[in-house]
């Protein structure tokens, strides 16, 4: 395994231990602020992974940099105002993931802010050197790359996905039947999206996730590498 496959590893590694816990928490914290305490009396209000891992979705993860962890549940009947509050405890989660990829590009343009990390692509393209500021360098990059999957992943306005109660807050009454109804279908077809993306059926440049996934990480990685820019200038 080369470095970039590793590090691509880790990163997913550090997402299933690290960042999926910060995203169920994130749930559990907005449902916990909007009136409901379920999560937080299931002992879902903390950033432990063994408290939100979930078997499948770990796999997913680990081999695809896509997939979930266990679902945070959620009360609407006990929130103050719970159609925003479904929709708010929703957004949490994908909102903590792009937070984190945020975080891992400021890190990354730091360590481009140095001397050693200005020359550590070079160094390792030219004479193969392996140096620490490009080991941080690639590890920040591949984790912005997973949170910012997972975050346009579980925007996808299907259940169970955090995309379908966000989309609730703007729909009404009819929709929520429709797929109450054929649940049992869009369950299926939901499994059969993930086989068609883990097996790049679709090419990449067809595929509206990955034109998503690129444009957020694009919009992510301009905004924190205007920090390097200005100071080298």
């Amino acid at each position: 395994m080369d470095i970039n496959n590793f590090f691509k590893l880790f990163a997913r590694v550090l997402t299933l231990l690290l960042v999926l816990p910060l995203h169920e928490a994130a749930h559990a914290y907005v449902a916990h602020r909007m009136g409901d305490d379920t999560a937080k009396h299931q002992g879902r209000l903390t950033i432990h992974p063994f408290a939100h891992l979930d078997v499948v979705g770990s796999i997913l993860i680990i081999l695809t940099g896509f997939g979930w962890a266990k679902p945070v549940p959620v009360n609407p009947s006990r929130m103050k105002k719970p159609r925003s509050g479904m929709a708010l405890t929703a957004l949490a989660g994908p909102v903590s993931n792009i937070l984190a990829a945020f975080a891992a590009g400021l890190i990354n343009a730091g360590v481009k802010c140095t001397e050693s990390g200005r020359t550590a692509a070079f160094e390792y393209i030219v004479n193969g050197k392996v140096t620490m500021a490009y080991c941080v360098l690639l590890l920040t990059e591949f984790i912005m790359s997973v949170n910012v999957g997972l975050a346009v992943f579980n925007m996808i306005p299907i259940p169970p996905l955090d995309g379908f109660n966000v989309m609730r807050y703007f729909t009404g009454p009819k929709v929520d039947k429709w797929f109450y109804e054929h649940y049992q279908e869009i369950q299926m077809g939901f499994f059969a999206f993930l086989i068609i993306l883990n097996f790049n059926i679709i090419p990449a440049r067809y595929n509206l996730l990955y034109i998503i996934d690129n444009k957020v990480f694009d919009l992510i990685w301009n905004l924190v590498m205007k920090i390097p820019e200005h100071r080298w200038s």
